[in-house]
């Protein structure tokens, strides 16, 4: 499969969302498994979790020990898949979110993540999102301990704006691999964001690339341009919709959720679609609508 770079690792263009794994309306955990297993078979190589990613008070971490135990049982092994999670935001239980940036709170979510997750350091381990009542710098500041402590190999940040990725790259000495941001033909906010991580060399990760996890079926139905262009390859609107992030930048990797095998087999195809410049141009336009 076509590679892209985080930091200083190769991985698959397009990667695999663990979130609908785990919360409301997740599929029992033999078909997330055959999930997670169809994404490595198809040569996907980056996988994205939190420890948020669950659905009851007391699993914090449910999608981060999914993701362990399919790995383990995979037959390639698993040893070049880069795992990343994130910390910050949290959810009590009752289909809420909350925020903590607190450096103590990061600094032992990553610890517990990695325990959850297995092997000497996590991979990657990003800041989910800023928590207005602590300073940005310092909940950044936290990863930049947690390198130096080797409990994470790579950092990154999510839901930032490009003030705080120039903070963070400042706060963590140039060492800030990736931005985690929503962006999707119906969602294009995060454009600054993709054009400034471009220009620094930072990966970016796309968070519901398809338009979420209620609306990905309907990106067809939603969005002309990307229904005809898909017609024109005979291919599916989301593989479309992937394809026209990949040609954005080089620095772009999205990761589609998925809950069946059959979706994430589609997502990694869109890797083989070449879209003309002309086309490219043509769902820019269309996704600004």
């Amino acid at each position: 499969m076509q590679q892209r770079t985080i930091g200083t690792r190769k991985v698959s263009a397009i990667g695999l969302g663990g979130m609908p794994m785990s919360i409301e309306g997740r599929p029992d955990e033999e078909r997330s498994i055959r999930t997670i297993h169809a994404a490595l078979d198809a040569g996907v190589t980056f996988i994205d979790t939190a420890d948020a990613y669950h659905r009851d008070a007391d699993e914090v971490g449910h999608n981060e020990s999914l993701i362990a135990k399919a790995l383990s049982s995979w037959a390639g092994g698993g040893s070049d898949v880069l795992v990343a999670t994130k910390g910050g935001h949290l959810r009590p239980g009752d289909g809420s979110w909350t925020l903590n940036g607190r450096p103590d709170h990061l600094e032992a979510a990553a610890k517990a993540s990695l325990a959850r997750l297995g092997g000497d350091a996590i991979g990657l381990y990003q800041f989910h999102r800023p928590d207005p009542d602590v300073p940005y710098a310092e909940s950044v500041g936290a990863l930049a301990d947690l390198l130096d402590e080797g409990v994470i190999e790579m950092a990154g940040i999510s839901n930032a704006d490009p003030a705080q990725i120039r903070e963070a790259q400042e706060v963590l000495g140039g060492r800030l691999v990736s931005v985690q941001n929503q962006f999707s033909p119906a969602f294009r906010s995060s454009t600054p964001e993709l054009e400034l991580c471009a220009e620094l060399g930072i990966a970016f990760l796309p968070w519901s690339p398809l338009g979420g996890i209620s609306k990905a079926g309907e990106l067809g139905s939603r969005h002309d341009a990307f229904a005809d262009v898909a017609r024109a390859h005979d291919v599916s609107p989301q593989q479309v919709a992937l394809a026209w992030e990949l040609a954005l930048a080089p620095v772009v990797v999205p990761i589609p959720g998925a809950s069946r095998p059959e979706s994430i087999r589609d997502s990694v195809r869109a890797v083989d679609l070449e879209l003309s410049p002309d086309e490219v141009e043509r769902l820019s336009a269309a996704s600004a609508d």
